[in-house]
């Protein structure tokens, strides 16, 4: 029988060694992908990909529920049908989980580097965190870009769900982040006579007794009636604070920015459409029990609802060219930022030294920095790297150029 200290020594060489092969691995890959980024950049142009904006490849995920047809004719496609895919996850560093999927890698964004060579914007971050992310952000938040953006097309209510606070995240998920989120409507459609709507908070008079018995129960008109319905149109901001049970009715058409997490923990066993939600999809593993401690039993009218919860675009800038908006400020919440640009004409915006992500809601045009220029549409999802002090967003004319604008927390 071997002894003890034997067994930890052996152990402690084994572990040493799988340290060394792992570090060898991550350093030959980092070497192929620095040479992948650095003949792009040499070929592209004379300068490395950190230091102009670029654009994102589309990178549809699989969701509980369908969607997906609005969202494909507004990128242009031919044939757009409802499928299972959903959601437009925009300059992802995210792995979706989905329950019975964990063996598809989905949710993380690719860039083209051409010659149909793609690349893990992750992997690309890596290469350059700095550069890419901001001195600042690095600093506080690692190559992590604290920030998640995705276009969402329902064809149908999604589950009531609800999202945890940082505190919740942390204690029960160990995860930094938690997952509030806000929308930006973009639009919708009419799904079997119903126009787009939200379910959103507690009404007067639920508890976490009632609240759970209706779960226990699987009361799922008792569960939807103790929210508020709040209709949506195009141009409506919401905040959607953690813990606050909601969810997004069918036809909504919408931007939606968050921490950069997957946590949905869902009361609904079944979805709209008949079809079974797994256990580990409602509760991720922590228990029913633990995943009805994460929403925050606050009760409120539906004007209190309405007020605090829906935002008002405030004016940032205008000018002759365009004017920017502030949809989501640091005064609602400091998890993210969100901006709109609406450009006539030619329209600057500046940079604050960290990365912003771009999502083209209508038009067509151009924008251009120090050194290049870049053919924009709508649909199209831009990265702008941390380092960019100033771009010109340039109409081509025809139609208002409008834009929407994502950042990290400060």
């Amino acid at each position: 029988m071997m002894p003890t200290f034997l067994k930890g020594a052996l152990k402690e060489i084994a572990q040493s060694y799988i340290s060394v092969w792992m570090l060898t691995a991550y350093q030959d890959r980092q070497i192929v992908l620095q040479k992948k980024v650095v003949n792009y950049s040499m070929s592209s142009s004379n300068h490395p990909l950190s230091e102009a904006p670029f654009k994102l490849l589309k990178n549809r995920v699989w969701r509980t529920y369908s969607g997906g047809k609005f969202l494909e004719e507004w990128q242009g496609t031919q044939q757009a049908e409802d499928t299972s895919f959903p959601e437009e996850w925009v300059a992802s560093t995210v792995v979706a989980k989905n329950v019975g999927r964990e063996h598809i890698r989905e949710g993380l964004s690719l860039v083209s580097l051409g010659n149909r060579e793609t690349l893990p914007l992750l992997d690309l971050i890596l290469m350059e965190p700095e550069g890419f992310l901001g001195k600042s952000h690095v600093a506080k938040y690692g190559t992590q870009t604290a920030v998640l953006v995705k276009v969402l097309d329902a064809s149908e209510r999604l589950t009531i769900q609800v999202h945890p606070d940082r505190t919740f995240a942390m204690d029960v998920f160990e995860s930094q982040f938690g997952k509030t989120e806000a929308w930006y409507v973009m639009g919708g459609r009419t799904i079997e006579g119903e126009e787009p709507y939200v379910l959103f908070g507690f009404k007067p008079g639920v508890t976490k007794e009632s609240w759970r018995e209706l779960f226990e129960q699987q009361d799922i008109d008792g569960m939807i009636h103790a929210l508020h319905r709040i209709p949506v149109q195009e141009g409506d901001v919401f905040l959607v604070e953690g813990g606050i049970p909601h969810a997004i009715g069918s036809g909504c058409f919408l931007i939606e920015i968050q921490e950069p997490t997957d946590l949905t923990l869902r009361v609904e066993r079944t979805t709209p459409k008949g079809n079974p939600v797994p256990d580990l999809a409602c509760h991720q593993g922590i228990g029913f029990d633990r995943m009805l401690d994460c929403f925050h039993y606050e009760s409120h009218s539906y004007e209190d609802a309405r007020s605090k919860w829906k935002k008002d675009p405030v004016l940032l800038s205008e000018n002759e060219g365009g004017k920017e908006l502030v949809l989501i400020g640091k005064e609602s919440t400091d998890r993210f930022r969100m901006h709109t640009i609406e450009v006539t004409g030619s329209f600057v915006t500046e940079g604050s030294g960290v990365f912003g992500i771009a999502i083209v809601i209508s038009g067509s045009g151009t924008v251009s920095w120090a050194d290049g220029e870049m053919q924009i549409n709508q649909s199209d999802e831009i990265f702008m790297p941390a380092g960019l002090n100033t771009l010109s967003w340039n109409s081509n004319g025809a139609d208002k150029l409008k834009v929407v604008l994502c950042y990290p927390p400060e």
